[in-house]
C-alpha cells in the first residue's frame, strides 16, 4: 500500500532527521548571532544537507552494488545503526548518531561558518539520515512512484527542519528540556519499530532463517 509506505517513509526520515533536536542544536550554536545571520546559516545548512541526502538516496544502492554489498545486508546493518540512534532517544542520551561530541562541539564554537560543519554534517545529513534514506529508496525497489514519495518525504523534514531553526526560540520556550525529552523518547519508540522491522526485512531476504 503506498499510504502505508508513505507514513513509513515520512517517519523514519522526521526522527532520523529529527528537525526539532536540529532546532535546539542550532539555537545554541546560533545564540547572539543576527537574525539575518541566521536565516543564512539555516537555508545553507539545509540546502547543503539536502544536496547530501539527495546524493545518498539517488546513488546509495548503486554504491553498494559496487563494494558487493546486498541490499539486505545493509538493511540488518541500518537497522542496528537506526536502532542504536532510537535507544539514545528513548534514554534521552545528549550523545546520539547525529548530535555532536564535545571537540566538535567546541570546533564549532570556533570562528567561522558553521553551515556546512557542523550544521548539514552530522546535525541535519547525520549517520541516521543518510542510512534511512538510502534503506528507503532501497524498499521502494525501483518504483518511481515510490522514489518520488521517499524524496518528497525527505523535502518535506528538510523544510521542518528549516522552520524549526528560523523559530528555534519559539521552539525553546513552547519545549523546554522537558518537552523535549518527552517528544525525542516518543520519537525514539517509533524509531526502533521501524529499525527493528528493516532488521527482519533484511534476514528475511538474505534468508538466513529456514522457512523464509
Amino acid at each position: 500500500m503506498l499510504s502505508d509506505f508513505t507514513i513509513t517513509a515520512f517517519a523514519t526520515l522526521f526522527v532520523a532527521i529529527g528537525p526539532i533536536d536540529t532546532a535546539i542544536v542550532f539555537g545554541g550554536l546560533t545564540a547572539g548571532v543576527h537574525r539575518p545571520e541566521r536565516f543564512r546559516l539555516a537555508w545553507q545548512a539545509v540546502l547543503i544537507a539536502g544536496i547530501v541526502l539527495l546524493g545518498f538516496a539517488l546513488f546509495g544502492n548503486r554504491l553498494l552494488a559496487a563494494l558487493r554489498v546486498s541490499l539486505d545486508a545493509f538493511r540488518v546493518a541500518g537497522g542496528i545503526l537506526l536502532l542504536l540512534q532510537a535507544i539514545q532517544m528513548i534514554f534521552a542520551h545528549p550523545s546520539g548518531l547525529s548530535s555532536l561530541t564535545a571537540l566538535e562541539r567546541r570546533e564549532a564554537m570556533e570562528p567561522g561558518d558553521i553551515a556546512i560543519f557542523p550544521l548539514a554534517f552530522p546535525v541535519i545529513a547525520g549517520p541516521a539520515g543518510l542510512t534511512a534514506v538510502v534503506l528507503l529508496m532501497g524498499q521502494a525497489a525501483g518504483d518511481p512512484i515510490g522514489a518520488m514519495i521517499v524524496l518528497a518525504a525527505m523535502l518535506l523534514c528538510l523544510l521542518l527542519t528549516y522552520f524549526g531553526m528560523i523559530f528555534t526560540d519559539v521552539l525553546h520556550r513552547m519545549l523546554e528540556a522537558t518537552g523535549s525529552n518527552v517528544l525525542a523518547r516518543l520519537a525514539g519508540v517509533i524509531l526502533a519499530t521501524l529499525a527493528v522491522q528493516f532488521i527482519f526485512d533484511g534476514i528475511r531476504g538474505a534468508r538466513l532463517v529456514a522457512g523464509d
